[in-house]
């Protein structure tokens, strides 16, 4: 038995993180661009459930 099992696996990443020191400035911009997409994909996900929690928690109060 390995003692390391007993530990708690880390949660796993994500994102693929680059190796920023092999990109141009022009790549940095653009990988910038791709993050801030996904920011702004994740946060209307995150308003749509949160529309959705609000509606459960009124049909549930009544």
């Amino acid at each position: 038995m390995n003692f390391d099992d007993d530990r708690p696996t880390p949660p796993p990443t994500r994102l693929a993180k680059p190796v920023l020191d092999r990109l141009s400035i022009d790549e940095l911009h653009d990988y910038i661009a791709e993050l801030r997409t996904e920011i702004t994909r994740v946060e209307a996900d995150i308003t749509k459930k949160g529309h959705s929690r609000n509606a459960a928690e009124a049909f549930f109060k009544r």
